[in-house]
């Protein structure tokens, strides 16, 4: 069963030379059961892509159009903000930020700041509150005295995995984790990332978006993969094909920058991709990756791929794969 569905969405921020196109036309969706991997370069819209899925649309970012459906729910047509805070994050969505302390208040303890959280969503009382907060603390491995602590009290990994905790605690379909992993050490990054498998694998989520630029860390825990460039999808297919298959000229030079230390990548030695991404207040015509891409042809320039399967469940945005 399909638990997102997004169809040509568009948000764009607005500032004072014209319109950022951020997220420009992308489509995916995504089964239960699963976890999606967005993978791309700084810049390239990946975190924006991760709020609009869930309508977290903040100034001077703006929805431009598009569909999206979480779960038989079109959240898209919602811009009722305190109905989306009571009725769809938390439950049908919710999201992971990227910086584990500032999503945390810093002068609550984390049992106050949960029990503030929960109360927008559930009318419970606050000692059934904290009764799913120690339960959910137990099942991620968490002691609970943590809820006694303030923010500036853990570790950087433990706090992030305590909005982990908070984020999953009211057992939403999706989850969305943006860039959680980043300014953690290897061995912490492997808990976070077996505490999400786990919640999966419990039920306490169906499926998962996990946002990163780095491709090792996707390879561990996705499913599928999305690469994204300058606002769009431009290669989406199972990761063991996108990390030896990849088609899309993009793909191909960031899986050729990853240092590993597997026998074919130490022969053929790193790569990397000259020039710059491009500006997205006015992306280049055509494929926007054409004035990097080695094998740009005139069509390139003048016309935009559409992504299209070109093997089973493999999809990508490029005129070499074109009749």
């Amino acid at each position: 069963m399909t638990l997102l569905k997004a169809r040509e969405v568009k948000a764009y921020y607005k500032v004072r030379e014209g319109f950022v196109k951020a997220v420009d036309g992308v489509s995916v969706d995504l089964e239960e059961n699963t976890i999606l991997g967005i993978a791309g370069e700084s810049g390239c819209g990946k975190s924006t892509l991760a709020n609009v899925l869930m309508m977290n649309i903040k100034p001077p970012l703006r929805f431009i159009e598009g569909y999206i459906e979480i779960n038989g729910v079109v959240i898209s047509k919602m811009n009722n903000k305190d109905f989306l805070k009571r009725k769809v994050w938390g439950k049908l969505v919710s999201l992971i930020p990227q910086s584990a302390l500032n999503a945390l208040m810093p002068t609550m303890k984390i049992r106050d700041f949960i029990i503030d959280i929960v109360s927008h969503h559930e009318e419970l009382d606050n000692s059934k509150i904290v009764s799913m907060a120690e339960r959910r603390f137990k099942e991620l491995g968490l002691p609970t005295r943590v809820l006694n602590l303030y923010p500036h009290e853990l570790s950087g990994g433990m706090r992030q995995r305590v909005v982990i905790a908070i984020a999953t605690l009211l057992n939403p379909r999706l989850l969305i984790a943006d860039e959680i992993t980043s300014a953690l050490d290897v061995s912490t990054q492997k808990q976070v990332l077996r505490m999400l498998i786990d919640l999966k694998r419990r039920g306490s989520v169906s499926s998962i978006i996990f946002v990163s630029h780095d491709i090792a860390v996707l390879r561990q825990i996705a499913d599928v993969i999305a690469v994204m460039y300058a606002g769009k999808i431009v290669e989406l297919g199972p990761t063991e094909d996108i990390i030896f298959n990849p088609l899309h000229p993009y793909t191909q030079a960031l899986i050729n920058s990853i240092i590993t230390p597997e026998p074919e990548v130490k022969k053929r030695g790193l790569a990397f991709l000259p020039g710059e991404p491009p500006n997205l207040l006015n992306p280049p015509s055509g494929c926007r990756f054409h004035p990097r891409c080695p094998y740009a042809t005139e069509k390139c320039k003048r016309e935009e791929p559409q992504l299209s399967e070109v093997s089973p469940n493999h999809l990508v945005s490029c005129h070499l794969y074109k009749a």
